[in-house]
């Protein structure tokens, strides 16, 4: 069982495989997943594991935590590559997320105007107009998307609303007219004796039909780097992430692999 919570508001900098130097930023509660999924691969474990009972951090908390942060970083001549909201759970789940992000792009300004801001978000707020905004004034809004199709979708992500579909979300994520980066991790394996495999040909099909419609400055793949909370899946090798990749960046987009 994957047991990685993050307990402060701003945790690092680590390196990121995708990202670089990053300074991790969590605005979800800090004792559990607050999230509108509950991914098999999570790294902070499935969300009965591990429920949220404290409450978010205000707003202002989240403020002064980051800059005294940043101030000490820059005391020490230290700058991150970027700001990155993640930590325990969907991160837009924040009912001040709008105003987080006004603020971080402030905080960024003044302590390292280098740095970019992102968030890692599962894709499932940005039918709220607040959310959808504040992820565009982000520098890198870096949208999950690990299926296209219904049936893969739910065994990976394991949706909290029971009318969620691939189509509402492919649709949403089409709004930012291409300011977006997609982000998908290619797994397999098995849960309940039943297969779960997203880098079938059909898969991949319908997955390169999303890209396409979705039209992303970037997209970026990768596979499982950490402990899973369902034990039976397996990493793609990097013959196969680099063969997807391929298919990606003939079709025009740029593309990042991390195996």
């Amino acid at each position: 069982m994957a047991t990685i919570l993050f307990h402060d508001i701003v945790y690092g900098p680590v390196r990121s495989r995708r990202l670089g130097i990053s300074l991790g930023v969590n605005i979800s509660p800090s004792d559990g997943k607050r999230c509108t999924f509950n991914c098999i691969y999570c790294e902070c474990g499935l969300n009965e594991e591990r429920p949220a009972t404290a409450k978010v951090p205000r707003r202002e908390e989240i403020c002064e935590a980051l800059n005294a942060k940043l101030s000490q970083m820059a005391s020490e001549n230290i700058f991150p590559d970027v700001i990155t909201f993640s930590g325990n759970g969907e991160p837009t789940l924040h009912p001040a997320f709008a105003g987080i992000i006004d603020d971080t792009l402030a905080l960024r300004d003044r302590w390292c105007p280098q740095a970019k801001v992102a968030v890692l978000s599962n894709s499932t707020m940005i039918w709220k107009e607040s959310v959808f905004q504040a992820l565009c004034r982000a520098d890198e809004n870096i949208m999950k998307l690990d299926s296209a199709t219904d049936t893969c979708m739910w065994q990976i992500d394991q949706p909290e609303s029971a009318d969620f579909t691939c189509e509402q979300v492919i649709r949403q994520l089409c709004r930012f007219g291409g300011k977006v980066i997609i982000q998908t991790i290619f797994l397999r394996g098995e849960r309940d004796g039943l297969a779960i495999d997203n880098t079938v040909e059909a898969e991949i099909d319908a997955w390169m039909d999303a890209i396409k419609k979705i039209n992303p400055r970037k997209v970026m793949i990768y596979t499982i780097d950490r402990e899973t909370p369902i034990k039976s899946l397996q990493k793609v090798p990097p013959d196969e992430l680099y063969a997807i990749a391929a298919r990606v960046r003939a079709a025009g987009f740029e593309v990042s692999v991390s195996t």
